[in-house]
């Protein structure tokens, strides 16, 4: 990673500097003190990459954490000593939101300014560098439109356009995945971008410019996205897509992974870690624990995953005190049986002493792997002891320039493209071997996390959750789970997975019991999107209102197109 530090950094101040001009055609003919025979395309994708999955530390913690990780169930706030509670961004903030809107919204001009460079007649016009592209174009849009809903799209890389329309996600899905159609006609089988300055290698973070590897990410994308597409109003196209891609290569061998190394000299301010979060703003105030449906399913399944994912608990001794005054008072035995049920479920030994207003538990030697329950609300915050539920592993949290490892982003993985194909032929849109692949999806996505070969083998051969054994809806709700436990750290995907499939239904159903979780501005509800950003009503507005009347209200509730409840 030091080899190519500086040419990161050269990537990431050309493509910041350029994302401040709205005139592309200026750009493509007259790039700033740099010329054709002097700048690579190169340079520009190594800064789009980068900017679209690690981020600075604004939106990192705003966008990632707050939002998507926790609304995927993965990661929880709350605990006694949290500066939030867990109901942080199930009631509307309009400043967290802003910053997660304004970041995704304003990704689009740096990859226009890259695509402008290099599409036919750019200045550093290369056909190949196009179709990587078109490739992140298509996860770009994705991750946005799975999001917030209707976003401009066929207008949003228009110069001349000031206000660009939102388009419906029926027509994002149908462009992103002519996209990829054309990404991959452009590869065939070309394996290179070019010789010389226009050699991509190491610049690329995803796969060192090996373009068979981006065409296969490009067709699991397309697979994606046309299943989440299938069943929703006007996606007679998804059918065809589906069997399109099921017949050409996929994401499916460890070598296929598309995931992208973290730079560990760029500071926290150019391309961010959860280290950065957890370590930089102090104390145990930031910090967050790993969510109870995710320990569980891990835990009670006997999956080995559960110690490269998190933690056990400190244990040690935990006193809950009876508050004076206050809606505590009464609900304090509730607060105290819920605590000791979460306890009891994933098999703590402790004991117990102490009076009415003040009990006193000892936890036993462990190791214990306690998930912290998602939307817990204000009021029984004093109760959730830090000790006693589970930090997410050291390789999630590590803090960056120590020399420590740091788990990479998740952009696609070889699980993705054998779930995928396994998902296609239990709902009868393929053929194959489902089950056959849905254990090579289990294994793909433990290899991943440096599970032993051993500890793999032993789980798919005897446990009940590796086989798909079941009626349909049991088989696809297993393969929902398990795509949903392989996003871990991918938070986008993950809410986007409970969203489209409705499992874990522990998570898709809401709350209800607002003594203990927190109803938010959702009612109880699961979130279903995330509002727009301020800036797009000030800037935007009157295209935004025409969205919405073919959306729904700008609320968080309002189901997308593809919703499993729409």
């Amino acid at each position: 990673m030091k080899g190519i530090l500086k040419i990161i950094a050269v990537s990431l101040l050309l493509v910041f500097s350029l994302s401040g001009c709205s005139d592309f055609e200026e750009i493509n003919t007259k790039p700033d003190a740099f010329t054709s025979d002097e700048v690579s395309a190169k340079y520009f994708l190594t800064g789009i990459q980068i900017e679209l999955y690690a981020p600075n530390r604004f939106p990192y913690w705003r966008a990632h954490l707050i939002h998507a990780d926790r609304y995927a169930g993965q990661f929880t706030f709350g605990f006694n000593g949290c500066w939030w509670n867990d109901g942080l961004s199930y009631t509307y903030n309009i400043g967290y939101t802003n910053a997660a809107y304004d970041w995704m919204a304003g990704y689009v001009s740096n990859l226009s300014v890259y695509q402008n460079f290099v599409s036919p007649g750019g200045e550093l016009e290369n056909e190949k560098f196009y179709a990587i592209g078109l490739i992140m174009k298509g996860l770009y849009y994705q991750m946005y439109t799975d999001t917030f809903g209707m976003v401009p799209y066929s207008e949003a890389s228009d110069p001349d356009v000031i206000t660009p329309k939102f388009d419906t996600q029926a027509e994002i899905y149908q462009g992103v995945i002519a996209d990829l159609d054309e990404a991959m006609d452009i590869i065939g089988s070309e394996s290179v971008t070019g010789e010389g300055l226009e050699f991509l290698a190491e610049n690329d973070l995803f796969f060192n410019g090996d373009l068979q590897k981006w065409k296969k990410l490009a067709n699991t994308l397309k697979l994606r996205m046309a299943l989440r597409a299938q069943g929703a109003p006007g996606a007679d196209f998804a059918t065809a897509v589906i069997n399109e891609a099921i017949q050409s290569p996929l994401l499916t061998t460890s070598d296929d992974n598309a995931l992208m190394a973290k730079d560990t000299e760029i500071n926290q301010f150019g391309n961010a870690a959860y280290g950065d979060i957890w370590h930089n703003f102090g104390g145990v105030g930031s910090k967050w624990k790993v969510g109870k449906t995710l320990v569980d399913y891990l835990r009670d399944n006997n999956d080995p995953r559960l110690s490269a994912y998190a933690k056990p608990i400190e244990g040690g001794e935990a006193v809950f005190k009876k508050p004076a005054e206050g809606s505590g008072v009464a609900l304090f035995d509730k607060y105290i049986d819920f605590v000791l049920a979460e306890l009891d479920n994933a098999g703590v030994n402790y004991t117990k002493s102490g009076s009415a207003d003040e009990i006193t538990i000892v936890v036993d030697e462990g190791p214990y792997y306690v998930g912290q329950p998602t939307r817990l609300n204000g009021d029984i915050y004093p109760h959730i002891k830090y000790n006693l539920f589970s930090e997410p592993a050291d390789w999630v949290i590590n803090p960056k320039n120590t020399g420590q490892p740091i788990f990479p982003e998740v952009v696609m993985t070889a699980a993705e493209g054998n779930f995928l194909q396994a998902e296609a032929i239990v709902k009868g849109l393929a053929t194959g071997d489902a089950p056959t692949l849905y254990k090579e999806g289990i294994k793909q996505a433990m290899l991943i996390w440096n599970v032993d070969e051993a500890a793999i083998s032993e789980f798919l051969g005897n446990e009940e959750m590796a086989l798909l054994n079941g009626t349909m809806e049991e088989n696809l709700e297993k393969i929902a789970i398990q795509r949903w436990i392989a996003a871990y750290t991918d938070g986008f995907e993950a809410w986007a997975i409970v969203r489209d499939t409705g499992y874990p239904t522990e998570l898709a159903n809401g709350v209800s019991d607002y003594d203990i979780y927190s109803a938010g501005t959702l009612n109880g509800e699961y979130p279903e999107r995330m509002r727009y950003g301020t800036s797009e009503y000030n800037t935007n507005g009157q295209q935004l209102e025409a969205a919405l009347q073919t959306q729904g209200p700008d609320e968080q509730g309002t189901e997308l197109w593809w919703s499993a409840d729409n």
